[in-house]
């Protein structure tokens, strides 16, 4: 009898080691969930890192302070906003923006954060989150300079552009030769010293750069209707596309896009 009865406590408590381990188990599926959501789920290049391609040298989207400081500007406190959201770790690889797609492709990189225009070419081969930026495409001239006053006027003209920008390819649709640089920063030098006729870029890199550079003697010739910009991934992103649509959706909410239009540019330019 006695020793039944120690059997029956035996498998008793083997039951309940086992109902413990069952609600332990049970109670740790979220965190479980959730790490698995930072790695596998989200199909990251890095387990809990977001790894986000910039340029550096695109100000005020993404450069560096004073030349050579800490990487700041607009997309990378989005791209950092969305990474703390996400419950992520955030890392930066800056890439030459001719480089980046092919980055992308080959998985180098999670997303892109570099003021990507959404474009119908784009879209047959990238995902793109929720926009974060709208504004229109500008072309820009050395002041004084009235043979060019629209998009028509750029033909048989040279425009300074990077290869594989939505600029390029607005400033080749319209009839111009193309002059081939790295960014903004080499573009605008060649207009400035006259060794191109224009250069075609966003309003808000062209604001900024007279902001910065109150001295500068350029002028906007015309302008588009406004572009949206997104966070840019492959086609296999779906799950970590979604994420970050649901992280902007409260950023913008919450006001911190706002909040960042109004530090860098002095208007939420979000929407």
């Amino acid at each position: 009898m006695s020793r039944a009865r120690t059997l029956l406590g035996l498998a008793a408590a083997s039951l309940a080691v086992v109902a413990l381990a069952a609600c332990s188990s049970g109670g740790s599926n979220g965190a479980g969930a959730e790490a698995s959501a930072k790695g596998d789920d989200y199909g990251l290049a890095k387990a809990g890192t977001l790894t986000v391609a910039t340029e550096g040298t695109y100000p005020p989207f993404t450069y560096h302070e004073g030349g050579a400081g800490e990487l700041i500007g607009y997309d990378v406190e989005v791209a950092e906003a969305v990474a703390d959201k996400l419950g992520l770790e955030i890392a930066f690889e800056e890439t030459q923006w001719d480089a980046i797609f092919a980055g992308l492709d080959a998985g180098r990189f999670d997303v892109i954060a570099n003021q990507v225009s959404i474009n119908p070419d784009r879209e047959e081969s990238y995902l793109f989150s929720t926009p974060y930026t709208v504004s229109p495409s500008v072309v820009v001239v050395n002041e004084g300079d009235d043979s060019i006053s629209s998009f028509d006027d750029l033909k048989g003209k040279t425009t300074a552009q990077s290869l594989t920008s939505n600029f390029y390819q607005l400033a080749v649709d319209a009839g111009a030769n193309v002059e081939a640089v790295e960014g903004w920063a080499q573009a605008v030098a060649l207009l400035e010293q006259g060794r191109v006729d224009a250069t075609v870029n966003d309003k808000l890199t062209y604001l900024d750069y007279m902001k910065q550079t109150p001295d500068a003697k350029l002028a906007v010739a015309a302008e588009t209707d406004p572009a949206e910009s997104a966070l840019t991934f492959t086609k296999d992103k779906t799950a970590l596309v979604k994420a970050v649509d649901e992280a902007l959706a409260e950023l913008r909410e919450e006001g911190v896009l706002a909040e960042l239009g109004e530090k860098y540019f002095g208007e939420d330019v979000s929407q």
